[in-house]
């Protein structure tokens, strides 16, 4: 039995990048004889097992054969004559077919390191095509590492147009595609997860809403949102943005979305325009929004919300849209709830007396505030 450390990892450590998990791989053992090592088996595809102590995963060294379409259409295959050239083989990039041996060795069988150092997103083989997640994957790694000066290879962007023209990728479930997205919105470059979809002609089914001139604002608005947070819920909003309510609300149900995500993005589309104009709002205007925002309940999300729309239609400049409105809240939040029913209002009359008092809040608020404004 031989383990070596793979992936992730490995690559990270020669780009001298960040990385939190370690996988592993196991060359020349059996099921039996893991279990028999203390290790705990989790997989339901293939034999992965979980250190007793360190938790991390280890794998058994697979190699694999497409019987269907989509990522799921596959026969995995593990025995203990199967090589580690033959489990890296299967992987989708070079940089990603690195292994370390107990003693800091690499093996590298693929060119993964001359890759790194050329900077190069390249598959391994032309088993690539075989699995749509792949093209998630590795524009998701184009976000990852961009700022490094990382590319796709031109075959390799050949092999995903490929894989788009034979319809793979409406295979994809919408769990895999959220996930691959939510990972792409918490990288230094988010939106070339977008641009690198486009290249290789997959926007249209992972994401039909995008399409021009929305996806050249929605590029800019998500770039924009880059720089200033690294809020994956503020990016997606952002990402968003040009899109109707209507829109986000079906793109959302689409691939799965956490309600939190769909909920600030719709807020923020639906509410920034009237948020704006400060100094045009009626008292009445300013209840009744931060009512229909339900900001005296979810004041995190309202207080996101602030500094997405800021930042959407503001950018980096300075504004006092965030105290005007952070301050009408806090008017909005006087009115005691508890000391209206002490004085007897109840049901539909304690309702009636506590839009009534916050609205004179807010009166209040706007006579003594009104020049704190965009």
């Amino acid at each position: 039995m031989k383990i070596y450390l793979v992936g992730g990892a490995v690559r990270d450590q020669l780009l001298n990048y960040p990385f939190e998990e370690r996988d592993w791989v196991v060359v020349g053992a059996s099921p039996k004889q893991m279990v028999k090592q203390g290790f705990k088996p989790v997989g339901k595809d293939f034999p992965v097992f979980l250190h007793p102590e360190t938790n991390e995963e280890y794998a058994l060294a697979r190699t694999e054969r497409k019987t269907a379409p989509g990522y799921k259409g596959f026969i995995f295959h593990t025995d203990p004559s199967v090589t580690l050239e033959e489990d890296l083989k299967r992987r989708d990039l070079t940089i990603n077919a690195i292994a370390q041996d107990s003693k800091g060795c690499l093996i590298d069988p693929y060119g993964g390191q001359h890759d790194i150092q050329e900077k190069i997103l390249r598959h391994v083989s032309s088993a690539f095509l075989e699995d749509p997640v792949r093209i998630l994957r590795v524009s998701r790694f184009t976000s990852r590492y961009h700022h490094l000066g990382f590319k796709i290879a031109k075959e390799t962007i050949e092999l995903m147009r490929t894989m788009v023209k034979q319809r793979e990728t409406q295979h994809l479930v919408a769990e895999r595609v959220w996930q691959e997205t939510y990972k792409a919105l918490t990288e230094k470059s988010p939106a070339q997860f977008l641009t690198s979809l486009k290249d290789c002609k997959a926007l249209n089914d992972i994401f039909p809403e995008l399409t021009e001139p929305l996806f050249s604002k929605s590029l800019i608005n998500l770039q924009n949102m880059a720089l200033q947070t690294e809020n994956p819920e503020m990016r997606f909003a952002a990402l968003c943005y040009s899109l109707e309510a209507t829109t986000i609300e079906k793109l959302c149900k689409r691939l799965s979305t956490p309600n939190h995500f769909r909920e600030l993005a719709v807020l923020i589309r639906q509410h920034a325009l009237n948020m704006q104009l400060t100094h045009q709002l009626s008292a009445i205007s300013i209840t009744k929004l931060l009512q229909d925002i339900d900001a005296n309940r979810k004041t995190e999300r309202f207080q996101k919300a602030l500094n997405g729309i800021n930042w959407v239609l503001n950018g980096s400049k300075p504004s006092n849209f965030i105290v005007f409105w952070q301050t009408a809240l806090h008017y909005f939040q006087q009115v005691d709830p508890q000391k209206l029913i002490a004085k007897g209002y109840t049901k539909a009359a304690l309702g009636e007396a506590i839009a009534q008092e916050r609205l004179q809040q807010i009166e209040l608020f706007l006579k003594t505030n009104r020049n704190t404004s965009t």
